[in-house]
């Protein structure tokens, strides 16, 4: 019992390494980062309804999840495909695309959250 709860622990410490990593490496992950920071401001700003805030808070941990996600597709594809190649172009193309998919539906979103208030 004890092995299973020290695992867990030492998982968790992994996964704040990874984010801190993720922060740290990548320049679109502190744009995100940044967005996020001036849209809760204007959140907070205009007083936004509860339900409001947790669309938002759905919105930014999507796009840092896909973020961090195609980071790590990146770094893997990468690892397996030094050199250029076709199938590692795509695999990239795609996972970026996940990201802009989810900013592009969540500034809609935002749009349509803030819109009464300007």
């Amino acid at each position: 019992m004890v092995g299973y709860f020290s695992n867990r622990i030492k998982a968790f410490g992994h996964a704040f390494n990874g984010i801190a990593l993720f922060f740290k490496e990548s320049a679109h992950a502190r744009i995100h980062l940044l967005a996020l920071l001036i849209v809760s401001s204007l959140a907070f700003y205009y007083k936004l309804e509860r339900w409001e805030w947790v669309a938002l808070l759905l919105a930014y941990g999507l796009i840092l999840g896909l973020e961090a996600l195609n980071s790590g597709i990146e770094y893997v594809v990468d690892l397996a495909s030094p050199e250029y190649h076709d199938l590692a172009k795509k695999a990239k193309d795609v996972a970026a695309a996940s990201v802009l998919m989810a900013a592009i539906c969540a500034m809609a979103m935002a749009a349509i959250l803030f819109y009464p208030h300007l």
